[in-house]
């Protein structure tokens, strides 16, 4: 099993962030990632994302704005 992320701008364009994860094997670990990073990503072009698990996606898409908005 793999966790990956998709990085997209707010309009559903992918986007590859300088700041590139490799595959996680756990969802937590994916999402302790994102937490560390998402500010990095927002300044990247970076607006929102998709976790998926292996080809099946968990959830998304998830605004970085709003997490912004909250922090």
């Amino acid at each position: 099993m793999a966790w990956t992320w998709r990085f997209e701008r707010s309009d559903g364009t992918e986007v590859q962030p300088a700041t590139q994860p490799e595959e996680f094997t756990t969802q937590g670990d994916a999402e302790s990632w994102l937490g560390e990073t998402w500010k990095d990503l927002l300044d990247e072009g970076v607006e929102q994302v998709h976790l998926y698990e292996d080809e099946t996606k968990i959830y998304g898409p998830m605004s970085l704005r709003e997490a912004e908005a909250a922090g």
